[in-house]
């Protein structure tokens, strides 16, 4: 039996309990209602809910607040747990139970609690896609399922304020009246809504208008001298010295914050890369760009803290100035983020643990800058940050899902890594049968196919080096010109070999049978993400080959067949704002091979 999270005990016995007609299909929904409206009106040890031989109880002896006990025996079910958020978990485990076991319930008795308290998800919402209100509604209903407390939506330009309108104009933003309703579906499911505006770097798309461009550390864009970053055409980040940065914060602050029911904040700060390259360049000359960096963390703290609210910030500015650390707000939370197997989780941990502040770890999913995702590296990224954040005190862990250049990837390749870190966030140091936990609570395919697919479509990078950070080599393809791609020094047979893997994988699709509610549209998906990456291969043998023209009339055509699938994936889950930068990004594509369309 597959149980995600996987409990810290499981405890099965000789026998089974023959499941109730009221269960047959599934439980009922209004026991999760009844959970969490009984907790201030019940005393301990009190029965919550009794039905059909399910009996919730209260129960001060459970030791954790999310933990709970879950015993199947000849008597019925019986759940207990000391707070409300306890039964539900407790329930969706009995859920996992009903799902793989039929009828017939095992007789078990489980005990379990969370290595992490807070055990989040951060979505990215601003890189192009803003998803539709049902897509998030199915996304949390399923988070909540694996035991996941808090969400964070990132945001960029994508919320509708009211007081800058042109910034978010083609966007299709969430508005306040639905980030009202999403706290509200998120409160009913033990979920923290927390808001989450970048408040510094980031900020093209203000910066980049008009009115706000004076705004900028360097309003014409810049050479950050990074071989990572480049030259920048646009600006990028908030001057911190120029009194309208702050102000304009105060203004998205006001509008934002009487939405959520949070007091938490994170207001981003994250690669501030032309920092002192501009309007800021005396005063990091005069006082060094870590202490300019500080001083305006800790305007941005005032304003939070002056409003009620805990700040939460990236972490990977102040760690680059270990002696500023301890000069940090003490109650403001540092999200240490990284995103490759080998990110150094433990030393940086440890340097916020020792100056006593609180923590998140932040792996991701490994999803965004490859279309279907980099298995191995997701799986190590985030074993690392649980093991390490569990060592060091981390408070917080939180799996992001990021959307640059285009967002292309479709959610389904996300799932792999939303699920383990979920299983992580609960249980650190478990031992996962990743496949396993796919096909059977995952996707619950019946023909038990689509774990594997969706393992092996995602670690197809590694058939096709170099290995690259953040990205792989198949995108770089999809996305570079023909020059960069002959610079990716690639192997004929390495192409061949990819090319084989992913054919097989398309034939194994038909096989996949997943009961879930968007399985159709997830085989779409992946069926539209293997044949992008075969049309990648094709594009790198075609540079192998010097560019033939024959061939690109013919990737031309495919191309084009692919971007017209691309926009159908998007809207099956996606508002239409959005769409058209993230088209842009296939210009580079198109253009090698003929007339450009999407410019």
């Amino acid at each position: 039996m597959q149980l995600l999270p996987k409990p810290k005990s499981l405890q099965l016995a000789e026998g089974s309990y023959a499941l109730p007609k009221i269960w047959q299909i599934s439980l009922p929904t209004e026991l999760d209602q009844r959970v969490s409206a009984s907790l201030a009106k019940l005393g301990e040890h009190q029965v919550v809910a009794q039905n059909a031989n399910l009996t919730l109880t209260f129960d001060p002896t459970i030791a954790h607040a999310d933990g709970y006990r879950l015993q199947i025996a000849a008597a019925g079910v019986q759940i207990a747990a000391q707070t409300a958020a306890g039964l539900f978990y407790g329930l969706h485990t009995l859920r996992q139970i009903q799902q793989q076991s039929g009828q017939q319930l095992p007789y078990l008795l489980i005990d379990d609690a969370p290595d992490f308290a807070v055990r989040g998800f951060m979505l990215d919402i601003s890189r192009d896609k803003v998803p539709t209100i049902a897509t998030l509604y199915g996304l949390i209903d399923e988070l909540a399922s694996w035991k996941i407390n808090q969400i964070q939506l990132y945001i960029e330009h994508t919320f509708a304020y009211k007081n800058h309108p042109t910034v978010w104009a083609d966007a299709s933003p969430l508005t306040a009246e639905e980030v009202r309703a999403l706290d509200d579906f998120c409160l009913e499911r033990f979920i923290e809504l927390v808001p989450n505006q970048n408040c510094f770097g980031h900020m093209r798309r203000w910066l980049t208008k008009p009115e706000y461009r004076d705004l900028a550390e360097c309003p014409d864009g810049c050479d950050t001298g990074d071989p990572d970053w480049g030259y920048f055409e646009e600006p990028f980040t908030l001057a911190p010295e120029h009194p309208g940065s702050i102000a304009l914060v105060r203004s998205m602050l006001d509008e934002l914050l009487p939405n959520f029911r949070t007091r938490t904040l994170n207001v981003g700060c994250d690669e501030t890369v032309e920092l002192g390259l501009g309007a800021s360049a005396a005063a990091v000359a005069e006082r060094g760009k870590g202490r300019v960096y500080l001083e305006f963390l800790q305007k941005l703290y005032h304003e939070a803290h002056s409003r009620g609210y805990i700040m939460q910030f990236w972490s990977d500015i102040i760690l680059h100035y270990p002696e500023l650390v301890g000069e940090l707000p003490r109650d403001a939370e540092v999200l240490i983020w990284g995103y490759e197997a080998d990110h150094p989780f433990e030393t940086q941990s440890a340097t916020i643990a020792k100056a006593g502040l609180p923590f998140y770890v932040c792996p991701g999913t490994s999803s965004w800058n490859t279309v279907a995702g980099r298995t191995t590296n997701a799986l190590e990224n985030i074993a690392s940050a649980a093991k390490h954040g569990l060592h060091y005190g981390a408070k917080g862990f939180l799996m992001t899902d990021w959307g640059d250049n285009g967002h292309w990837q479709p959610l389904v390749t996300s799932y792999l890594g939303l699920a383990i870190g979920a299983a992580r966030a609960w249980n650190a140091l478990a031992e996962l049968d990743v496949v396993a936990l796919l096909d059977s609570v995952v996707f619950a395919d019946s023909n038990k196919v689509l774990g594997n697919l969706v393992y092996q479509l995602g670690d197809v990078y590694r058939a096709v080096p170099p290995l690259l950070h953040n990205t792989s080599s198949l995108f770089r393809i999809l996305q570079a010109n023909p020059e960069a791609i002959a610079n990716l020094k690639l192997d004929r047979e390495d192409l061949h070999n990819a090319d084989e893997i992913l054919l097989q994988l398309r034939n194994d699709l038909p096989n996949t049978k997943p009961q879930r509610a968007d399985g159709e549209l997830c085989q779409v998906e992946l069926a539209w993400a293997i044949d992008l990456l075969r049309h990648a291969v094709q594009r790198g043998l075609w540079v192998l080959d010097q560019q033939p023209s024959e061939q690109a009339s013919s990737l031309q055509t495919e191309i084009d067949g692919l971007i017209e699938r691309f926009q159908e994936v998007w809207l099956s889950r996606n508002r239409p704002g959005g769409l058209q930068d993230s088209l842009k990004h296939f210009a580079t594509l198109r253009s090698s091979y003929g007339e450009v369309q999407y410019a």
